[in-house]
């Protein structure tokens, strides 16, 4: 009997497949169309095929398209100024400052404002010192004031009174609840420029210096404005009773040189010339002269004391050299004159 064999195709999976599935491992093939890939490796990958002009071209495009799209949101009215808040304002006028900032801002938003310009222009303000602008987003503006501080009230060639500070900046009109100085400053240049305005700052440091010493004398309280049109030549205006009388101190110890004027002054009062003083000069600082309504003055130093009347001579005799030498020519013909009337004649003996 023939034995039959049944032979297996080579080319017949199926006795494979079995034997995979009978050992329970089943083998996934790898696949080849890249889809496997993550998307930041794939557009790497697409990147590297393109050439670099079109990689400029779409960084610039992608650069458009982003400022495009900021210029719209800060012209959105996302960023229109809607609140402006002032901090630090006593004197300066808040509603100014507010109105400034809207103005500027408005133009632009908040976003796109440009604050240092308006900090610049807020400290053309009166009385703003310094002015810190922030953005509060996002459609808010904060302005930090600091004031001006004022130094001294100027009297100014209309008759106005106007406080100053020290840099010798116009703050503004004196208003009568403002609390009165002591004393006021008087002979301010009112000329524009740099020279004015140096000038002007001096005169209010040297203010500033008077009213220190003369405090602590307590002479201030006497005094009703002082003169610095001439710094060296510094006049004080009495107060009160002696509102007529004027104190010239030069430039040089003056709370010395006043004391001695009001020592001088207190001690003429009860004199019958005590109520004719028109002013007192101590510009030598020699001693004190005295001088008076009627023209006349005196010397606290008897040394320089001199009379109305001597004065006056004085004056009626000033002459020039030449009237002087015409007075001596004609005082000589005048004296010849005389010894020749004086003289005896000589007479002619008779025959």
């Amino acid at each position: 009997m023939r034995e039959q064999v049944v032979s297996q195709k080579v080319g017949n999976r199926s006795g494979i497949v079995a034997r995979r599935r009978s050992n329970g491992v089943a083998q996934k093939p790898a696949r080849r169309d890249g889809f496997g890939e993550t998307l930041s490796a794939r557009l790497r990958g697409a990147l590297g095929y393109l050439p670099t002009v079109l990689k400029v071209a779409i960084a610039i495009a992608v650069g458009v398209s982003i400022f495009a799209a900021y210029r719209a949101a800060a012209a959105a009215s996302f960023f229109q100024v809607r609140t402006v808040e002032v901090q630090g304002g006593s004197r300066a006028s808040v509603a100014d400052v507010q109105a400034l900032v809207r103005r500027e801002a408005g133009k632009t938003g908040v976003w796109k404002a440009d604050l240092q310009d308006i900090s610049v222009r807020l400290e053309r303000l009166p009385w703003v010192r310094t002015a810190v602008v922030t953005r509060v987003l996002p459609d808010g503006i904060r302005v930090r004031l600091a004031e001006r501080e004022p130094r001294a009230v100027v009297r100014t060639a209309g008759g106005k009174f106007m406080w100053v500070d020290e840099d010798a900046v116009m703050l503004g009109e004196m208003i009568p609840t403002d609390q009165l100085p002591i004393f006021f400053l008087r002979g301010w240049s009112e000329e524009e420029g740099e020279t004015a305005r140096l000038e002007n700052s001096e005169r209010v440091r040297k203010f500033m210096e008077l009213r220190r010493a003369w405090d602590s004398a307590g002479l201030s309280e006497r005094v009703s404005e002082v003169n610095l049109l001439d710094m060296r030549d510094v006049r004080a205006q009495l107060a009160g009773d002696d509102s007529q009388i004027e104190v010239r101190l030069g430039s040089q110890d003056l709370a010395k040189r006043l004391k001695q004027a009001l020592d001088v002054l207190d001690g003429q009062r009860n004199t019958p010339r005590g109520a004719l003083i028109s002013y007192i000069d101590l510009n030598q600082g020699k001693g004190a002269i005295v001088g008076f309504i009627s023209g006349a003055h005196s010397s606290s130093n008897p040394d320089t004391a001199l009379n109305a009347s001597e004065a006056d001579g004085k004056k009626a005799n000033k002459t020039t050299p030449k009237e002087q030498a015409t007075k001596n020519r004609e005082s000589k013909v005048r004296r010849n004159d005389k010894n020749v009337e004086a003289r005896p004649r000589r007479v002619s003996p008779t025959p």
